[in-house]
């Protein structure tokens, strides 16, 4: 069992990993808004726990213990934006701050009643995976809103950026998660995209900022 600042460092560790696997101490730092030399006193106790490994003046990098330790929070989190969206009635933009507190309690029964109520999801209400009992997550390869070509239609799937102010903006296109969206054009000089939502026959234009942070298949 590990303390709510504990868990914050290794859900923080878990998200940031390079294609190495590997978190900087600055960068860990600025997610956490913590200075460096705390940071560095935690890791350390991280090592002695077995949960990274730790070498002075290197990046961290999560052990096997580590990893799965990291995840079990993620499933906490992310089965309770789920449960807080499809139970709940909560918008996908309200649920990331309520479930920061809740993925703190340390009940497995409790999560796991979450998670047979809502029928074992696999991902979350942003189209994030979510984590097993074992810490596994299924992936899945999707592509960008970005690289899809005029005429082509495509299912909205997943974003990048959940910020809520991202999410808002998103729900005043009238855009959500599994919409078949056909791309009607493609500006050639900035990537603007106009698209047309099937379900409503509604057209939108989106720059090509939001489209890079829009996932699909």
């Amino acid at each position: 069992m590990y303390s709510s600042i504990e868990e914050n460092y290794l859900k923080a560790l878990y998200l940031l990993a390079d294609e190495k696997e590997e978190v900087s101490s600055l960068a860990l730092s600025q997610a956490l808004d913590i200075k460096m030399p705390t940071v560095n006193s935690m890791m350390k106790k991280f090592a002695d726990k077995e949960l990274i490994y730790y070498k002075n003046y290197k990046p961290f990098k999560l052990t096997k213990k580590g990893k799965k330790e990291a995840a079990l929070i993620l499933r906490k989190h992310r089965l309770t934006e789920m449960f807080l969206v499809e139970k709940m009635g909560f918008g996908w933009e309200d649920v990331h701050e309520i479930a920061e507190q809740i993925e703190h309690i340390h009940s497995e029964k409790f999560f796991n009643k979450m998670d047979e109520i809502l029928g074992n999801p696999k991902f979350d209400p942003h189209g994030s995976p979510i984590p097993d009992l074992d810490g596994n997550m299924q992936w899945v390869n999707f592509k960008k809103l970005s690289e899809s070509k005029e005429g082509q239609v495509v299912v909205l799937s997943a974003i990048i950026n959940g910020s809520k102010e991202f999410l808002e903006y998103l729900n005043s296109k009238k855009l959500s998660l599994n919409l078949e969206l056909e791309i009607e054009s493609v500006d050639n000089f900035d990537g603007n995209m106009k698209i047309r939502i099937l379900k409503t026959g509604e057209t939108v234009t989106l720059s090509r900022m939001v489209t890079d942070k829009l996932l699909i298949k």
